[in-house]
């Protein structure tokens, strides 16, 4: 099985272009925002960490952004105890599609967390800028004082695309992002 890592910055396209290589996709926001509605023992050791942010389970999105806004220290100790759990949930999903030639790793934090293996095939998605920050303002729970929170635990987006071997230009057109998704599997398979 080959092991596709998507990297790229917040809000660039990375779900958007993982969906369009037709095989199995791990999406670790999607497993996080399970979590916080699913998973009672992750409650129970937020509470405990963070008693004054997390009062009633499930645990709440305006929880989770007025710990983390309120001190800086606070994402770093919610990452510890949810990406433990998320991490879990990826080793599930890759024992269950052990056999498929192909998998796809949509984890935002896949290099800062040591996640990704030397063997992983990594694609970059790039996007510019401008029309990434437009996207974003468009998000229902877009916080920017949160993004740069976000941002400041992320390695440089020069070094996630110097470490990738391919890079998509994602100018949120189906199309051109369609052809090159295709492209990087022809190459793999």
């Amino acid at each position: 099985m080959k092991r596709i890592g998507i990297l790229g910055d917040i809000g660039s396209g990375k779900t958007y272009v993982a969906k369009f290589f037709g095989f199995p996709v791990f999406n670790a926001d999607l497993e996080v925002a399970k979590i916080y509605k699913n998973n009672r023992k992750v409650f129970q050791k937020l509470k405990k960490e963070l008693p004054l942010y997390f009062g009633t389970f499930p645990i709440k999105k305006k929880e989770i952004i007025d710990a983390i806004l309120s001190n800086k220290r606070n994402l770093k100790r919610i990452i510890k105890i949810v990406h433990y759990e998320v991490r879990k949930k990826m080793y599930r999903f890759l024992i269950k599609n052990k056999n498929k030639k192909i998998v796809i790793l949509d984890i935002p934090l896949l290099l800062e967390n040591k996640i990704n293996k030397k063997k992983d095939i990594l694609v970059f998605v790039e996007s510019k800028k401008l029309e990434v920050l437009k996207r974003l303002k468009k998000r229902k729970n877009f916080n920017e004082k949160l993004h740069d929170n976000f941002k400041k635990i992320q390695l440089p987006l020069d070094f996630k695309k110097k470490k990738s071997q391919f890079i998509i230009k994602n100018n949120f057109k189906k199309n051109s992002v369609k052809i090159k998704v295709r492209e990087i599997v022809k190459n793999l398979i």
